[in-house]
């Protein structure tokens, strides 16, 4: 007698498990690493991606793409995560990771269509990651923190590694200093969001300037604003959360009076109340006067006879920088506004910068913050500026708390894949094969370098592996003569905190996908109401004429 089967899962559910699937994986995840393959380095392209709405991008930041890409396949999506978290931990090396992954099981792929088992394939990746990492603390370059101006050089030297494969890189010498400025006026802890990112059209990218304190955009006005002052030496500044206009009685309110000086009397209430408020404002000796909420015409105009700049409808992130920067506090009532209550700061002016006026603090004494104001043609050009900025500004900050460099230009990458290919020498078993496709994957970086840019990388490949050979630990491409340098030299530095990153996060990517070797997809739930429901149920009856 025939067993019956056993049904386990819903009808339409899809399985697929074993070798196929972990094949099938690894092909997914290769096409990922196709789409990014050719942003890597100074001579990348950019990819234009069109989102659903209609809105273009123009990046070669890998980060950027990835999450754009919207990647559906369950395994493929494991390289965007590992490419976000670089993105958030250290923010450059978001392409290296991706590729290195993507080439690392690549490698592995020979091996598991010749039923090597996965978990000896990922014990052997994880003994390379633990060798790699050492060999990077072991060879990287420390810099002497107490020296401020060679640290200054340092960190301007890796800020423009940062920016030569981006859009803007050649003002890199321009915007690297620019940002090693911006992150030198913070404080120990160095938030980034005590760094300000405005953007002005028109103009050009050696127009954008950095501002030692907090700027934002004139805020909509009222006749009677051109009559202030946009200039104070050390004023006081009140921050408040308070609407200074008079408002419009409720549609459903109802007062019943029955003579017109009762009405009067209402009336003249509500000027009472917001004359009340003005003066009390004027009285603390505040000179300029940032709300959250909206300033009236009756207040601006109040404010203009009495010498006092305002600003309504101020957004909360620039009202809190400014608080953080020039003190004070946030108040919600203008009773008992004390001198504590007030911010200070040496320099209140508004600027004209561009097609727009900007209200511009500078000299605050309680917080560290800047500004950075970027100019610019196209709106696409700002944002990937904005975007290449910020990679910057998170290589300087991860260079602060760790002063440790390598040389970049896939120099580091070929050092480390010839001691991996030394040592798997040593091992015996199916390891060393592992321990040699890790120290070969680890050559997509400089290969790639030389394919974007157009060179033989065969060529170049075979002298890099001939000078490292040689013990000459920090050679790597030279982009701009089309040969092999000593790039540490020849000052393209990178802090090994980026390639410890970088390796740790592809391998684990790696592993991560060999380890899965069953997808079960569940079938959609139909659209037409809940499962079990009767058809119709709740519907009008359909009446056919």
């Amino acid at each position: 007698m025939m067993q019956a089967p056993i049904i386990l899962l819903k009808e339409g559910t899809d399985t697929s498990q074993g070798k196929p699937q972990i094949i099938s994986n690894v092909n997914a995840c290769e096409a990922v690493v196709d789409a990014v393959r050719s942003t890597l380095g100074p001579r990348g392209m950019d990819k234009l991606i069109v989102d659903g709405h209609g809105k273009t991008t123009i990046s070669n930041d890998g980060a950027t793409i990835m999450k754009l890409l919207d990647v559906v396949h369950p395994a493929a999506r494991t390289l965007v995560d590992v490419s976000l978290s670089q993105d958030a931990e250290v923010g450059d090396g978001t392409t290296s990771v991706v590729l290195i992954a993507g080439e690392i099981l690549k490698n592995c792929k020979p091996f598991v269509e010749d039923n090597v088992h996965s978990q000896i394939i990922i014990r052997g990746l994880r003994k390379a990651a633990v060798l790699a990492l050492q060999k990077i603390k072991e060879i990287s370059v420390h810099v002497k923190k107490e020296d401020p101006v060679e640290q200054r050089q340092l960190l301007i030297k890796c800020a423009a590694t940062s920016l030569s494969s981006k859009l803007i890189a050649r003002q890199k010498d321009f915007f690297s200093t620019m940002v090693v400025d911006a992150v030198s006026l913070l404080d120990d802890m160095l938030p980034l969001n005590m760094i300000g990112v405005k953007k002005v059209h028109g103009g050009s990218l050696e127009e954008s300037r950095l501002v030692a304190g907090v700027a934002f955009k004139k805020t909509f006005s009222y006749a009677g604003f051109e009559m202030q002052p946009k200039k104070y030496q050390n004023p006081k500044i009140a921050l408040l959360n308070i609407e200074l206009e008079l408002k419009a009685e409720r549609d459903n309110a109802e007062i019943r009076i029955d003579n017109v000086e009762e009405y009067q009397n209402v009336v003249d209430a509500e000027w009472g109340i917001l004359y009340d408020k003005l003066d009390k404002i004027v009285q603390s000796g505040a000179k300029v006067v940032l709300s959250k909420l909206p300033i009236g015409d009756v207040a601006t105009q109040y404010f203009a006879d009495r010498d006092v700049f305002c600003a309504g409808r101020v957004a909360e992130e620039d009202l809190r920088r400014t608080m953080k920067a020039c003190g004070g506090s946030i108040q919600t009532s203008v009773n008992n506004l004390t001198d504590d209550d007030l911010g200070r700061c040496e320099n209140f002016e508004e600027q004209q910068i561009g097609g727009e006026r900007y209200n511009i603090f500078t000299g605050c004494p309680q917080a560290k913050t800047c500004t950075l104001i970027l100019r610019g043609g196209a709106e696409q050009f700002i944002e990937e500026t904005e975007r290449s900025l910020h990679d910057a500004i998170m290589i300087v900050r991860r260079t602060i708390k760790n002063d440790a460099v390598v040389a970049g230009g896939g120099a580091i990458e070929m050092e480390l894949s010839k001691y991996l290919r030394d040592y798997s020498r040593t091992v015996a078993g199916k390891e060393q094969l592992i321990i040699a496709a890790v120290a070969k994957s680890l050559e997509v970086i400089p290969r790639q370098l030389c394919d974007n840019a157009g060179f033989d990388s065969t060529n170049v490949l075979n002298r890099l592996r001939q000078i490292h050979g040689q013990g000459k630990i920090w050679f790597g491409v030279d982009i701009t003569q089309e040969d092999i340098a000593d790039n540490f030299e020849a000052c393209v530095w990178e802090p090994a905190v980026v390639k410890s990153n970088a390796i740790t996060g592809a391998i684990e990517a790696a592993t991560l996908i060999l380890s899965v070797d069953e997808t079960i997809r569940n079938p959609k739930s139909s659209s037409n109401g809940p499962p079990g429901a009767l058809p119709g149920r709740g519907m009008k009856p359909r009446r056919d004429v």
